[in-house]
C-alpha cells in the first residue's frame, strides 16, 4: 500500500462497529493500518476488537450511547491516551423506526433523530473541539477526517421512512457545514449513502445469493473500501462531497441546482399567472410514486454507466 493512502500512526473511531457495515469499517481502518476504536452499545464491541487484535492491529473498545453528547469526548479522550492521537471519525451508528407518516409515534420520531442526527453531531462537536484546538496550538492545519452515513432516502425519501429520511437529510447538511467549517483546520468531511446488506437492512436486500464463489454486490466490505480511502492522506482534496456506493460502483452526487425559473411578467405574479406556467411545466409528471420512480431510476441510471469502468 502507498504511503499516500495507508493510514500507519493514525488513530481511527467508528461507532456502531460492533456488526454490519460498522464492523466491516473498523475492520478496514485496521488492515490500512489505523488503530481503531471500536464504539457500539454492548459486547459485539469487544469481539471486533478481538478480530482486529488477532490480525495484528490495535483497537480499543468504547461501549455507549453515541447521543450522549458527552461520549464523544471520551472516545477522543481514550483514543489520545492510549494511542496518542486522534485522526478520524466515522459516525455509522443508526436504527430503524419504520412507519409511514400516519402511524409514527413521537418516540418513533425522536428516537430515529437522536441516534443518526444527534449522534453524528455528538460525535462531530467533539472531535472538531479537538482538532481545532490542535491547530491553534500548531498554529497550522492538522491531520482531520470525518466520515459521515447519510442515505439515498434524503434525496427521494423513503414512504416508510419519513424519520429516517429527514434524519440522514440533517446528516447531509451537517457534513456540508463541517466540511465548510472545519477545512481551515486541515478537516476534511464527506458522507457516503452505502447500499449494504446488513442485520438492519435484511427485510429490505433479502438473502445473499451469490454463492459461496462470490461477492455479494452489497457485501459491507465494498463500502469499507470507500471509507478506507476517504480517511486517507490521498483524499486531501476531497472535502464537502456525497457518494453513493454499493456492488462495484461509486456515484458522486452532484450539488442541488436550479432546474427551471419562472418569471412573472409584470412585477409580481398573481396566482394566475403563476398557476399558469407551473401547472403546464408539471403537467403529466403525475403523483408522487410516478415522481419517485422517475428519480430512482434516475440514479440507477447513472449507477448503471458507472458500473461498467468502476470498481469499489
Amino acid at each position: 500500500m502507498t504511503q499516500s493512502l495507508s493510514l500507519e500512526g493514525k488513530v481511527a473511531a467508528v461507532t456502531g462497529a460492533g456488526a454490519g457495515l460498522g464492523r466491516a469499517e473498523a475492520l478496514g481502518l485496521a488492515a490500512a493500518g489505523a488503530a481503531v476504536i471500536v464504539n457500539d452499545m454492548g459486547a459485539a464491541a469487544n469481539d471486533v476488537v478481538d478480530e482486529i487484535k488477532a490480525a495484528g492491529g490495535q483497537a480499543l473498545a468504547i461501549t455507549g450511547d453515541v447521543s450522549d453528547w458527552s461520549l464523544g469526548g471520551r472516545i477522543i479522550e481514550e483514543a489520545v491516551k492510549n494511542f496518542g492521537s486522534f485522526d478520524i471519525l466515522v459516525n455509522n451508528a443508526g436504527i430503524l423506526r419504520d412507519k409511514m407518516i400516519f402511524n409514527l409515534t413521537e418516540s418513533d420520531w425522536d428516537d430515529v433523530i437522536r441516534v443518526h442526527l444527534k449522534g453524528h453531531a455528538a460525535t462531530s462537536h467533539a472531535a472538531a473541539v479537538h482538532w481545532r484546538a490542535a491547530s491553534k496550538a500548531a498554529d497550522a492545519p492538522v491531520y482531520g477526517r470525518i466520515i459521515n452515513t447519510s442515505s439515498e432516502a434524503f434525496l427521494f425519501g423513503s414512504a416508510g421512512q419519513p424519520n429516517y429520511s429527514a434524519a440522514k437529510a440533517g446528516i447531509t447538511a451537517l457534513t456540508l457545514s463541517s466540511a465548510a467549517g472545519l477545512s481551515r483546520y486541515g478537516v476534511r468531511t464527506n458522507a457516503i449513502c452505502p447500499r449494504a446488506r446488513t442485520a438492519m437492512t435484511a427485510e429490505a436486500f433479502g438473502e445473499n445469493n451469490t454463492g459461496v464463489a462470490g461477492l455479494d454486490p452489497l457485501a459491507p466490505e465494498r463500502v469499507a473500501t470507500l471509507v478506507s480511502y476517504l480517511a486517507s492522506p490521498d483524499s486531501d482534496e476531497i472535502n464537502g462531497q456525497v457518494f453513493v456506493v454499493y456492488g462495484k460502483m461509486v456515484a458522486l452526487m452532484e450539488a442541488p441546482k436550479v432546474e427551471n425559473r419562472f418569471d412573472a411578467a409584470g412585477s409580481a405574479f398573481t396566482v394566475e399567472e403563476l398557476g399558469g406556467q407551473l401547472s403546464s411545466y408539471f403537467s403529466g409528471r403525475g403523483p408522487y410514486e410516478t415522481y419517485a420512480a422517475y428519480s430512482v431510476a434516475g440514479l440507477e441510471k447513472i449507477a448503471l454507466a458507472v458500473d461498467e469502468t468502476a470498481t469499489v
